[in-house]
């Protein structure tokens, strides 16, 4: 398996955005272990929610309702929506200021409960602070695991808006690694994954660059 220098990647995602400064301007935020130690349990809760509504969905509708599905499942407290019937949440998943899709709204009482008892084992924060970057599919694993609809993109989604450092297989990623061969077969299998994480582990060591901006430069490279 050859891997392309990063160099060449990088260099040529500066060309298709107009130069260094405007591709360093389109980089995300990643956040350190210690201001992600800080991110209350609601906050996830919120982003997992946002990023599983937004799938299959369009975001800027999503965006725009969000201030209710804020104030309509008090701001994501686990605790209170632990607590809540059955009947409740189906009467709050048929209110019309928020869309009204029941099986999305499950996630959030289950999804709850996974962080519920991440925290009984140590914490839910710290678990995501003290995740290894080096294994980050590891991560994304878990979440569809003990989650709800937190597979394929959506929970990797989810960790990089909150600021965890991780890759992200979208679709010009997945198209740049199948035209260079470096991967084959389906995209969400373990063999797929290990791949991928050789490859930007590589990439990593040659750039100095967090997960996060290697994936966004090499889609970056593959144009708009």
């Amino acid at each position: 398996m050859i891997v392309e220098a990063f160099d060449d990647i990088y260099q040529r995602a500066c060309r298709q955005k107009g130069g260094e400064v405007r591709l360093q301007q389109l980089l995300c935020p990643v956040q350190s272990s210690q201001a992600l130690l800080a991110v209350p349990d609601h906050r996830w809760l919120a982003e997992f929610t946002r990023k599983i509504f937004q799938s299959g969905f369009v975001w800027r509708i999503v965006d725009q309702k969000w201030q209710h599905f804020e104030r309509l499942f008090w701001g994501f407290d686990i605790e209170k929506l632990l607590m809540m019937p059955d009947e409740l949440w189906e009467k709050k998943a048929q209110d019309p200021s928020i869309i009204r899709n029941w099986s999305k709204v499950a996630t959030i009482k289950h999804n709850a409960q996974m962080i519920y008892q991440a925290n009984l084992d140590g914490g839910f924060s710290r678990l995501i602070a003290e995740w290894d970057p080096q294994n980050i599919t590891a991560l994304w694993r878990y979440l569809k695991k003990n989650g709800q609809r937190l597979g394929g993109n959506t929970g990797a989604y989810a960790l990089r808006a909150v600021g965890k450092d991780t890759f992200l297989l979208t679709h010009d990623v997945e198209a740049y690694l199948r035209n260079h061969q470096l991967i084959e077969g389906g995209i969400q299998t373990q063999r797929s994954f290990e791949a991928a994480q050789q490859i930007f582990s590589q990439w990593q060591q040659q750039s100095g660059l967090s997960l996060s901006h290697i994936s966004q430069i090499v889609a970056f490279s593959m144009g708009d």
